[in-house]
Order: C-alpha cells, then sequence, then structure tokens
C-alpha cells in the first residue's frame, strides 16, 4: 500500500510563502484522486486542492490565486505551493490520495501563519 509523508510546513508570517510536499512510496499516478486538505482547531477537515484522473487542478474558493498543486514527473512527490498567506491559513495540511475504496493520508504537516 502506498504510503504518504508530508512535509514543509512552518511558522510563517502573513503574507510569505510555504511549498508543502508529499512523498508517496509508489505512484500517484494510479489514484483517481489526489489532493491536500488541511484542518484548523475546532474546524472540519476542507479541500484545499486536487487533481482529478484527467490531470485537472481544483482549488477551494479561500485559496484560488493563492495555491498551486504540482506533481513531479514521476508521479511520486505532490506539491502544494502557497502565497501571500494568512492567519485564517493556519492548519495542518494533509495529503490525500484516492482509489476505490483505498483511501491514503499523510499524518499531517502544521502549517502557522502569525499576523
Amino acid at each position: 500500500q502506498v504510503q504518504l509523508v508530508e512535509s514543509g510546513g512552518g511558522l510563517v508570517q502573513a503574507g510569505g510563502s510555504l511549498r508543502l510536499s508529499c512523498s508517496a512510496s509508489g505512484s500517484l499516478f494510479t489514484f483517481n484522486f489526489m489532493g491536500w486538505y488541511r484542518q484548523a482547531p475546532g474546524k472540519q477537515r476542507e479541500l484545499v486542492a486536487s487533481f482529478t484522473i484527467d490531470g485537472s487542478a481544483n482549488y477551494a474558493d479561500s485559496v484560488k490565486g493563492r495555491a498551486t498543486i504540482a506533481r513531479n514527473s514521476a508521479g511520486n512527490t505532490m506539491y502544494l505551493q502557497m502565497t501571500m498567506l494568512k492567519p485564517e491559513d493556519t492548519a495542518v495540511y494533509y495529503c490525500n490520495a484516492k482509489r476505490g475504496p483505498l483511501n491514503v493520508w499523510g499524518q499531517g504537516t502544521q502549517v502557522t501563519v502569525s499576523s
């Protein structure tokens, strides 16, 4: 089974940028869905950005224009580049991949944006 490991989180000032990485133990291209979620304290986990099987990228309205999802050509790493970070972007960010009943999550990486 593919395992996902996120990295790249940290503390950043408002207006700054971060690039999160999600390293997979296998190919992500075999999955129908791959994306980034986030969960802030006391809130539900929300989808931030994702790829569908045709390669189309989708973004939550809250990050549209500030986030870019990407993956490497080998298909074993997915990225989330975020710019113009806001305090409300503070959350644990998780990468996720789905294929049929298989639903794989990473352990999460904390992003904290200070005002």
